[in-house]
Formats: C-alpha cells, structure tokens, sequence
C-alpha cells in the first residue's frame, strides 16, 4: 500500500517555503498530492488554473508529486484520494494555534487520518504568500522568494516584467 500525503493550500502563490516543504517529504511518503484549494472566503490573485499550472512549472521532474484541486471538506478528500496523512507547514507558534485547532477537528470527522507539521527550512520561514503578494503589487523583488516561473507571473501580473 503507497503512503499517500495531501499538502492543501491556497498556494496564491506558491512559495519557496512551500516548495522546500514538499521536496522535504517526498523523502517521507510515496506520493505526495499538492490540493489546491477553491476557498470561497478568499479572492485570490491567481485563478486555480493558473495556481495548478505554477505549481506544476515549479514542481517539474518530482515523479512522486500530483497537483489536484479541491473543495469541501480537506478530510473527505483525503480519504477519496486515499491518503493517511495531512501535511501542513508551520512557520512560527503564531501559526500553531490556528493548526493545532484544525488538525483536532480533523480528527473528530476522520480519526483514521494523521496530520503531520512541517516546518520549512530556516531561510524560507519568515515567507508568507501575502507578504510576497503585497511586495510584488509594490514593484519589489521576489526573487529569492519564489520559485522562477512564480516570479515571472507575478511580474506579468502586476506589469513589473522587463520588456524582451
């Protein structure tokens, strides 16, 4: 039996932070799902198409890692996809009582399903997706925040690209 793990998010955008997080636990699991989220309390900058597509840009030669969609309840999905764990990345004890909260709700609706913590490596722990947004939407660069083509797409959206 593979062991499956579903790292979900918004990924608007998808950040180093988040990279480094799924390249840390393919070592971990067999297959890792990256599930994008359709949250219906955000509006994102990205669509899911092009959310999905960032991922698979930045994501490139990882065998063991599927971008999918998702929405409703993470643990229905999870148990659909046949997965036994949920990953999801801590970056400081601000975000632990927020996580902490949702993984105990989780296993109320599906015991059977583990929630594992991650935390990104050192250099990539301060990186949220909204302060990568706000210091695109400002011209700043986020180069060494983002994977490339997450770079390229924000320089595209917010008409920061050099010209060719």
């Amino acid at each position: 039996m593979k062991k499956i793990a579903i790292y979900p998010g918004t990924f608007d955008p998808f950040t180093n932070g988040h990279l480094d997080i799924v390249l840390r636990s393919i070592r971990l699991f067999d297959k890792i799902i990256v599930a994008v989220a359709t949250n219906p309390h955000k509006t994102p900058l990205f669509s899911l198409e092009e959310r999905i597509s960032l991922i698979e840009q930045s994501l490139v030669g990882t065998e063991c890692v599927e971008i999918d969609a998702f929405n409703g309840l993470l643990v229905d999905y999870v148990e659909k996809k046949g997965g036994l764990v949920i990953i999801r990345g801590l970056r400081a004890v601000s975000d632990f009582e927020y996580e902490l909260q949702m993984a105990l709700v989780n296993r109320r609706l599906k015991p059977d399903i583990d929630q594992i913590f991650k935390m990104p490596s050192e250099e990539y722990s301060f990186i949220t997706s909204t302060a990568v947004r706000e210091i695109a939407s400002l011209g700043g660069s986020v180069t060494a925040l983002v994977p490339a083509p997450v770079d390229s797409a924000l320089k595209e959206k917010f008409g920061t690209a050099e010209p060719l």
